[in-house]
């Protein structure tokens, strides 16, 4: 099965010898399902020809906010309603649970309650989990077809499916906390309160589920679908 990666985004370049670039820890996330993969970054400008060219979809974070005028965010919302049509699998990741929300008919805006970074506990279908995220953006309407499937106290809408075709979540389980911690050194001084970051500092050695939900986003793209 080959899956198409729409990359929102770019790691920070200081970050990314460690880590790789936001497609790359889609691939070490999904290594070993027997997926192939193809990236296109879309945040340059670079679109496939159309929905068709392979088999699932992948969206990755950003830092972008899907509510920004940029001239790529049109042309991707009109490929996820494309793709949507079409009820091809489709997982999106942060700015992706965002943008397809915001292009299937919900708003995404800044969550008056601040930011989300680092260790995080949620719930996915009824059972708790921890997850790195990093956000202030929230899906805050949620799409006709949408359904919340995990949430936490902090983000509601933490997890969305619509139908069995669509999954996409707020956290990150791409991101390893070795990544969050350059985050926070990097991207989040000046941007996030200083003592949120000094309390996600605390917590980076604290497990997450990353695996779990690897397996789950392996499943969904490989579930046999009429």
């Amino acid at each position: 099965m080959k899956i198409g990666i729409l990359q929102t985004g770019h790691a920070p370049d200081d970050l990314t010898s460690a880590s790789g670039d936001y497609d790359a820890m889609f691939r070490q996330l999904l290594d070993g399902e027997g997926f192939t993969f193809e990236t296109f970054a879309v945040v340059d400008g670079a679109f496939p020809a159309d929905a068709g060219v392979v088999d699932g979809w992948l969206i990755t974070g950003s830092k972008h906010g899907a509510y920004e005028d940029h001239a790529w965010i049109p042309p991707l919302e009109a490929l996820i309603r494309e793709i949507h049509h079409r009820r091809m699998p489709l997982v999106g990741i942060c700015f992706g649970h965002q943008v397809i929300a915001q292009a299937l008919g919900g708003r995404v805006a800044k969550f008056d309650g601040g930011w989300s970074v680092g260790h995080t506990e949620y719930t996915l279908h009824g059972a708790p989990l921890s997850l790195n995220a990093w956000h202030q953006d929230q899906v805050v309407e949620l799409p006709p077809e949408a359904q919340i499937i995990g949430q936490s106290d902090f983000c509601r809408n933490a997890f969305l499916a619509y139908g069995d075709h669509i999954w996409t979540s707020q956290p990150h389980p791409e991101f390893q906390s070795s990544f969050v911690d350059g985050l926070l050194r990097t991207r989040g001084k000046g941007v996030v309160p200083p003592d949120q970051l000094q309390a996600a500092a605390a917590t980076l050695d604290q497990p997450t589920d990353s695996d779990r939900i690897a397996t789950e986003i392996a499943d969904f793209f490989k579930k046999v679908r009429t």
